[in-house]
């Protein structure tokens, strides 16, 4: 049996309303390469777009790095499932013209069964650099003076400046993801967990839900809010754009991406070299700080929201040699070595003397 002939399908808008700002920019530029390849959304050549971004998918024309060809790849994943599963959508969007009930199923299932294996992450994998060591730079953990240089940074004579400060002092005692911290509601910032003043996560990774205890560091709350109060921010998302001026709020709430520039702006002396923190930087330094401070590696995987205690072992990071000592732990009795005559216990030709057995 012959499969049915693909129709030219009617336009659909792969770029939904709820959206963030990520997924919009993500989404828009795969909406464009479709367009211009003159390719349906139905029938993706995942594996072209990946080539096309990591040639030239930056505005400029060259090429995007794996990780963010990845990310671009799983957003656009995401939004075709929800096309798909949408069956009756599928109906309207593809087949309106096919009055054969039969001939219309036999298309649907064909379109259907073509964009399952188009999305499969085998169809288009990414090339991604597997590295047994990675340089210092690449995963930066700040010491306790640089993070109060950052902190210190942008300031708190502006809107802006309060809004900064109060985004580094929830990421460096939170650990927070940047996707977490821009998520953030107002009642999230003062829940309990076993009657403690703690940080409410909605939604972490893979859907999780969790509370971080803040601790001593519930001081950066006081920095939130000042800008809360600052920005007249009562209800609703915590972080919020500002308009050029600075004195206006966008509406919505801060993008994850917004995160990285505002963390870019305020670079930091590290061994005598400006440079500029990423927000994962900011998580491993949570970690870091943390363990060095003497807490226990599980507490910090849980307030992570790690699955594995290996990955959180990964952002404590190579411990040094003070840390490495073992503290004494046996008892001995080093007396007892005084009373042992050591030249007895062997024969000038090595063999074992009557001694040994003491």
């Amino acid at each position: 049996m012959n499969s049915p002939p693909v129709p030219a399908g009617a336009p659909v808008d792969l770029v939904p309303p709820a959206a963030d700002k990520d997924a919009r920019y993500r989404l828009g530029r795969f909406s464009a390469w479709l367009q211009a390849t003159a390719r349906p959304w139905y029938t993706p050549d995942l594996a072209a777009y990946r080539d096309h971004l990591l040639a030239h998918g930056r505005q400029d024309g060259g090429p995007l790095a794996p990780a963010t060809v990845s990310a671009h790849l799983a957003t656009v994943r995401a939004r075709l499932r929800e096309l798909q599963r949408d069956r009756d959508g599928f109906y309207r969007l593809v087949a309106p013209q096919t009055s054969d009930l039969l001939e219309r199923k036999a298309l649907v299932d064909e379109l259907v069964t073509r964009l399952t294996l188009a999305l499969d992450p085998a169809a288009a994998p990414v090339p991604q650099t597997v590295h047994q060591d990675r340089p210092d730079a690449a995963q930066r953990r700040l010491t306790a003076a640089q993070a109060s240089a950052l902190l210190a940074a942008p300031g708190l004579a502006t809107p802006a400046g309060l809004r900064d400060t109060a985004v580094v002092a929830l990421l460096l005692c939170t650990g927070l993801r940047e996707a977490e911290l821009c998520g953030l509601e107002v009642p999230d910032l003062r829940q309990r967990l076993g009657g403690t003043l703690a940080l409410h996560v909605r939604r972490g990774k893979g859907r999780k839900e969790r509370l971080i205890p803040y601790g001593d560091l519930d001081w950066c709350l006081a920095v939130v809010d000042k800008w809360q109060a600052a920005a007249h921010i009562t209800s609703g998302p915590v972080l919020r754009g500002l308009y050029k001026t600075g004195q206006r709020l966008r509406p919505g709430r801060l993008s994850v991406r917004a995160v990285g520039y505002i963390l870019a702006a305020y670079p930091i002396s590290v061994a005598g070299v400006l440079v500029t923190v990423t927000p994962h930087d900011l998580r491993r330094t949570y970690a870091a700080r943390l363990y060095a401070a003497g807490l226990d590696p599980v507490a910090i995987q849980q307030n992570l929201g790690h699955r594995n205690l290996k990955t959180t072992l990964g952002y404590i990071g190579p411990l040094d040699a003070a840390q490495r000592q073992p503290p004494g732990i046996y008892t001995f009795d080093l007396g007892r070595l005084a009373q042992v005559p050591v030249q007895a216990l062997l024969d000038l030709d090595g063999s074992p003397t009557a001694a040994a057995a003491l």
